[in-house]
């Protein structure tokens, strides 16, 4: 191997590991237990055995985290190994030989906090954040989308039924004919007339009971006796209104959902 015959001040650099630890009192196995590295990577970085750990970066991943624990400088001590032969012979020209060597049976359990690594981390929590705010703007539309519906008059399409209406008046489905009115005129006092100039969702609730429930098509008409109506619009603009045979006009404007207490 390489590493076997070659002599230089790089062989100062396990010793200084292996000095530091046994000061200390600890074996590789203590040491491994604390910082999460296999021992047999330590072993190989104080007996200098560089290709028993494989590519550069981990290497200098390693001898940060174990400098650091032993109190070392860790930037002295990776420059140190950049500045050695073995160092440049598994970064540079010669890597293939190293990559050779690399165990194929085993990883390190142990992926240290590299520099190197840095930008695709801060890559990966954009992207996340990212996928946040896209998927909390989805359940935020949604929900708007929900809330709208839900406000909404609901469309319902049962109509009064027929008894309901008055003799003069035609059922929900019928449109008035020209000389066919609902006379809300001559209804006299205690009364309210409805007549629909376009289609729209009613409900009309007289002495606390829902008399009208429905989408009506226009030239609908209705009239209703009672002391007082509570009138639910969904097309304002398209609903005359007469209380005791007056016109009160309508009570808002096409696609308005007006409602509104009369006193009979």
């Amino acid at each position: 191997m390489v590493e076997a015959n070659y002599k230089s001040p790089m062989q100062a650099l396990g010793e200084r590991f292996r000095a530091a630890r046994e000061t200390r009192g600890l074996s590789l196995s203590d040491v491994s237990d604390q910082i999460r590295i296999r021992s047999v990577y330590l072993a190989a970085i104080e007996d200098e055995k560089w290709a028993d750990i494989g590519a550069p970066v981990y290497i200098r991943g390693f001898l940060r985290t174990y400098a650091r624990f032993l109190g070392l400088d860790p930037e002295e001590v990776v420059a140190d190994f950049n500045a050695g032969g073995p160092g440049r012979s598994l970064g540079g020209a010669s890597s293939d030989v190293s990559r050779a060597s690399k165990p194929t049976t085993a990883s390190p359990s142990y992926a240290p906090q590299y520099e190197e690594e840095a930008p695709r981390r801060s890559g990966s929590l954009l992207i996340w954040g990212a996928s946040l705010i896209a998927t909390l703007l989805i359940a935020f539309v949604v929900y708007n989308e929900l809330t709208m519906h839900r406000t909404a008059p609901p469309p319902a399409t049962i109509s009064a039924a027929p008894s309901e209406l008055p003799s003069n008046s035609p059922s929900p489905g019928e449109s008035l004919s020209p000389g066919a009115s609902a006379s809300p005129e001559e209804d006299g006092p205690n009364s309210i007339a409805l007549v629909l100039s376009a289609s729209s969702w009613l409900r009309v609730t007289v002495d606390g009971s829902v008399s009208m429930e429905g989408t009506f098509p226009a030239g609908t008409a209705k009239t209703f006796h009672g002391k007082s109506a509570l009138v639910r619009i969904g097309n304002a603009g398209g609903v005359e209104i007469y209380v005791d045979g007056k016109d009160v006009g309508k009570l808002g404007k096409p696609g308005d959902v007006v409602e509104h207490t009369f006193a009979l």
